[in-house]
């Protein structure tokens, strides 16, 4: 039977020029997150983006920059944002760039129900085994919901994307083509942890018992939290992303996945973001399962691990606990990912602990992140109702069962010492003290 694959595979590779002439004008192109992105495919769309009209490119965090993404091009090829990254930031704060807001957990139901119409996949996969199937394995996400709707499925074979286990695979009789590439998939490093990170770190894994189940969203205060949980035991995981932070909780044996209440003795993950070793760690690792987003993220299925922990981070709080998480004032940053899945995720999970991390200030200890309303404009990300920790690198403050009043306190008693006065005089106009 491997044979009749190999000559199904043959009959459809071909070189990433040609396979642009799967692509029609008017298509929206679906591509993965992150390193899952087609390197190769993105650079032969980008050379004949001239000759296509009302092309859209969709994607959450976009790494390389592309050629096609550019302005006086955008009407032959133009980038859809579910989630500005470095790419795409400063064409969507110029208005070249759309966005398109959505739950991380949501988006392979809008793809299904059509909501968001998608004609052509591009992605990476693994080399096909002997069944004729390669592994979506670096993005999952929502790109499996996409290849099950599009038209156009076009494969970037690579020997450097590893085959994982989970609900992330595509048989060969579903592509429409496919072509080969070596290069070694994009390295993402660690964040950089100074003394704040450290700090606000510290305060998460105090309350962090052995034996839960994480979720460790992506910057230096997630990661400065992985660094010092290697001294807890048994803890497993149940996450959007699988980075190097998680690989060392692994290593130092942190990490075995027994106590899990769902899935135990998996991790489950749905994105990887990190180096080599990583990608190497995850090939036919039967303790890693990648799926699709609205697996992962489904806040009624990540509840079902007792002691759920989240940790994610936020650019801004007011007084009663609302979260600006992806812009600022009117300008979009980020977006909205996966925050709001895992932090109803905790609360859902018996004895869950849901954290928003963030500095206390920024540009130098000029600006408060603790503000007595948000900027306006903002974006409200996680509400006033799903927030349970708020910490800084002044401490943590509780505020399910709180009452507005209780909140302003404690989000006061977390906030630079130079900006409590002020934020209590703002409290005191606003009714809340």
């Amino acid at each position: 039977m491997s044979e009749i694959y190999q000559r199904i595979y043959q009959s459809k590779k071909m070189t990433a020029a040609d396979a642009m002439g799967l692509v029609e004008n008017g298509d929206l192109i679906s591509v993965p997150t992150g390193v899952g992105e087609p390197p190769t495919l993105l650079t032969a769309l980008s050379e004949q983006r001239q000759r296509f009209h009302g092309v859209t490119v969709a994607q959450i965090l976009p790494l390389r920059k592309f050629a096609y993404f550019d302005p006086e091009t955008v009407d032959n090829v133009r980038h859809l944002a579910f989630f500005y990254g470095g790419a795409s930031r400063a064409g969507g704060q110029e208005g070249w760039i759309d966005y398109l807001p959505s739950y991380f957990s949501e988006m392979p139901s809008l793809i299904k129900n059509r909501q968001i119409r998608v004609d052509v996949v591009v992605t990476m996969a693994s080399p096909m085994d002997e069944h004729g199937y390669f592994s979506i394995s670096l993005a999952t996400d929502y790109t499996m919901a996409a290849i099950s709707t599009a038209r156009v499925v076009i494969l970037e074979v690579n020997p450097n994307v590893p085959f994982t286990n989970g609900s992330c695979h595509v048989h060969v009789s579903q592509i429409a083509g496919l072509v080969e590439s070596e290069d070694p998939v994009l390295e993402v490093g660690l964040p950089q942890i100074g003394k704040v990170q450290e700090a606000i770190g510290e305060y998460v894994t105090d309350i962090i018992e052995d034996g839960s189940t994480l979720q460790i969203g992506y910057g230096a205060i997630p990661d400065a939290v992985v660094m010092q949980l290697v001294n807890k035991h048994d803890l497993g995981i149940h996450t959007e992303m699988i980075g190097d932070g998680i690989l060392k909780l692994l290593e130092c044996g942190a990490v075995t996945n027994r106590k899990k209440t769902y899935l135990p003795g998996k991790m489950v993950a749905t994105f990887a973001l990190g180096s080599q070793k990583l990608y190497r760690f995850m090939n036919r690792n039967p303790m890693l399962e990648m799926h699709p987003v609205d697996y992962t993220n489904d806040p009624f299925l990540a509840a079902r691990n007792d002691k759920l922990v989240t940790i994610n981070a936020t650019l801004q709080v007011d007084l009663i606990g609302q979260c600006c998480s992806e812009s600022f004032g009117p300008q979009s940053y980020s977006g909205t990912g996966g925050q709001v899945d895992f932090v109803r995720a905790a609360n859902r999970s018996r004895d869950g602990k849901s954290f928003i991390v963030l500095p206390a200030t920024a540009k130098g200890d000029t600006i408060s992140r603790i503000v007595p309303t948000l900027t306006t404009g903002a974006h409200v990300t996680t509400s006033k109702n799903d927030v349970n920790y708020v910490v800084t690198e002044y401490g943590l403050a509780q505020l399910r069962g709180k009452s507005a009043k209780q909140r302003a306190q404690a989000l006061i008693g977390i906030a630079h010492p130079d900006f409590r006065g002020e934020l209590s005089e703002a409290a005191r106009k606003l009714k809340l003290l």
